[in-house]
């Protein structure tokens, strides 16, 4: 069976643009070959396109987040789902899973196996057999300890131009990344010196996308990744892959053209498998990779929302996340945005340039600092060193320490509320979830920095944690979790339900979800301070047809003809 003719056109176009017409030709017989070598595998008419909805909530965890001795962690993490997630989420985002040397799973060794430390491919399965699996695909580089890299150190002419090289070091000024330490990295290939593009660490070497094999590589693993149940598949550091001296060699046109290709391919045979890219950018160059809502990835992170969030709750004043929220719009049926404030990462301050003023961002800076997380730092184009991530778990950076337990619990939660009711897809990390504090013992045993947000439980302390209504672990995790089933019942918080922004008072964060057939509408009331405010809001303003709304989170029935009073870092759902 032959490409349809749509996706045909799409994908030698694409081609034609990266690699030439003569080249293309050949490319484009080898994916017929990939798919059809797919097709063989799967029940081809079961496939269809079906979208995301208000019931799409991710939880982000590694493999290895649960442990329990005698048990996989593949199996323990399940089990965890099963009991404790399985009517509040429908997607898991499995964070690397494969054998790796470094990075915290994201160099890794073999794309096709499962880490054997955390379990295998039935494991993996029979998660999917409850919730949807969302794959990271790590293109950009991969380990020094990989056999494709190996491999191309002993000179085998298979993997030749699989890395880019280079005799000697040449200029790489221009180049924009995260990361301080040199770019090329010395290695000997044949007895010969050798400088290799390396631009996350020594360890991971990036891929050659001007070498055509590479590309088919990267599409056969899309496809087997497909095959193994990927609901999403996350492109990892995708705006990275493409690199031109004396550019910022991030986010080339050829790096959009190879998302649209990916894109046509799986939509051939994969028409419901989603495409998220990772690219933590300014908001106006993220969302290029929309394309034009049909033809490019269906869904991109919303990187400002963490900073902003926490420089609102900081100040108690919501203008700046206000502001920014009013650009958003819709796309098309095809496309939402995928909202997280904490993930394996931690907050980039570059997403928010632009939105908040270099003071702002200083004053998150400094924040962070004194409640005990850290700074990273990566070096400008033109060699200055500027903050690029913070580092702390995002309880403790919402949290104060002068405050009392209850009043920083309320806060949180109040902070995640927001995710929850933003337009777009809420993507919880694990350790929002269960509100865990900095883990500085693990930055202390690994010197990465990043480790202060990625602690690991023992299961059954966990259990015995949640069990007890005392904890800030089962306070957190139990409201939480209450949020969340109230969401997942309304349609007005699909994905592509509409959201208006009402910015009435700096103190309170104040929009109106609305459903997609616009039957439905919410009114999504938060408290950012610790005082009582007040809150006036006429029907008109509404949309609504009655002076009574329902509170969803209270169950209190509110009539807006009075005025609206919530208490310190309250949070309403009001509905019609």
């Amino acid at each position: 069976m032959s490409i349809s003719e749509n996706n045909r056109k799409i994908i030698e176009e694409k081609l034609v643009f990266i690699y030439g017409e003569e080249r293309s030709k050949k490319i484009i017989i080898e994916i017929e070959r990939l798919l059809e070598k797919y097709r063989k595998n799967i029940y081809f008419q079961s496939r269809k396109r079906n979208f995301l909805n208000e019931k799409d909530i991710a939880l982000i965890a590694y493999a290895d987040n649960f442990k329990e001795p005698g048990e996989k962690p593949l199996v323990t993490l399940n089990k965890f789902l099963v009991e404790y997630l399985k009517e509040a989420i429908s997607l898991v985002h499995l964070l690397p899973f494969y054998p790796y040397s470094s990075d915290d799973g994201f160099s890794v060794i073999d794309y096709r196996k499962v880490n054997s430390l955390f379990g295998d491919w039935n494991d993996i399965e029979n998660i999917s057999k409850n919730f949807d699996l969302i794959f990271d695909v790590v293109i950009n580089h991969i380990s020094s300890q990989s056999l494709w890299f190996r491999e191309y150190l002993k000179g085998n002419p298979r993997y030749d131009n699989y890395f880019i090289a280079f005799d000697t070091q040449v200029n790489t000024s221009s180049v924009v990344r995260a990361r301080a330490h040199p770019l090329l990295t010395k290695f000997e290939r044949k007895g010969k010196e050798v400088y290799l593009w390396t631009t996350f660490s020594s360890d991971q070497l990036d891929l050659n996308y001007r070498n055509e094999k590479v590309l088919l590589e990267v599409i056969d693993l899309i496809l087997f990744y497909a095959i193994k149940k990927a609901r999403i598949i996350r492109l990892d550091a995708i705006g990275h892959i493409w690199k031109k001296l004396g550019t910022s060699c991030i986010n080339l046109e050829e790096v959009h053209k190879i998302v649209q290709l990916l894109r046509a391919v799986l939509d051939e045979i994969f028409p419901d498998v989603l495409l998220l890219t990772e690219t933590n950018v300014p908001y106006q160059e993220n969302i290029r990779y929309f394309g034009n809502g049909y033809n490019e990835a269906q869904l991109i992170y919303q990187f400002p929302l963490p900073a902003l969030v926490m420089h609102t709750f900081y100040c108690g004043d919501v203008s700046r996340l206000a502001e920014w929220a009013k650009s958003l719009k819709i796309f098309s049926k095809e496309t939402a945005y995928f909202n997280l404030l904490a993930s394996h990462d931690g907050i980039g301050i570059r997403p928010a340039i632009g939105i908040l003023s270099d003071n702002e961002i200083n004053e998150l800076v400094n924040l962070v600092k004194k409640r005990g997380g850290f700074v990273s730092y990566a070096t400008t184009s033109d060699g200055k060193r500027e903050p690029y991530e913070l580092n702390i778990t995002y309880y403790d950076a919402i949290a104060d320490s002068i405050d009392d337990e209850e009043l920083n619990i309320r806060k949180f939660i109040a902070s995640q509320s927001i995710l929850l009711s933003f337009i777009g897809v809420p993507g919880i990390y694990v350790h929002s979830l269960l509100g865990t504090s900095n883990y500085l013992e693990g930055v202390e045993k690994t010197g990465q920095k990043r480790t202060i947000n990625r602690k690991k439980f023992k299961f059954s302390d966990l259990k015995k944690e949640l069990s007890c209504q005392n904890t800030k672990s089962y306070k957190i995790f139990t409201a939480f979790k209450e949020l969340i089933k109230k969401r997942r019942k309304e349609k007005a918080f699909n994905p592509n339900g509409d959201q208006r922004v009402l910015c009435k008072s700096k103190n309170m964060f104040s929009l109106i979800r609305i459903s997609p057939d616009c039957r439905e509408r919410i009114i999504v009331l938060t408290n950012v301070t610790p005082k009582k405010q007040e809150f006036f809001i006429s029907e008109k303003e509404c949309g609504l047809n009655s002076k009574i709304l329902f509170d969803l989170i209270s169950g209190n029935s509110i009539n807006i003809e009075n005025k609206i009073i919530l208490g310190p870092y309250q949070v309403m759902w009001l509905k019609g």
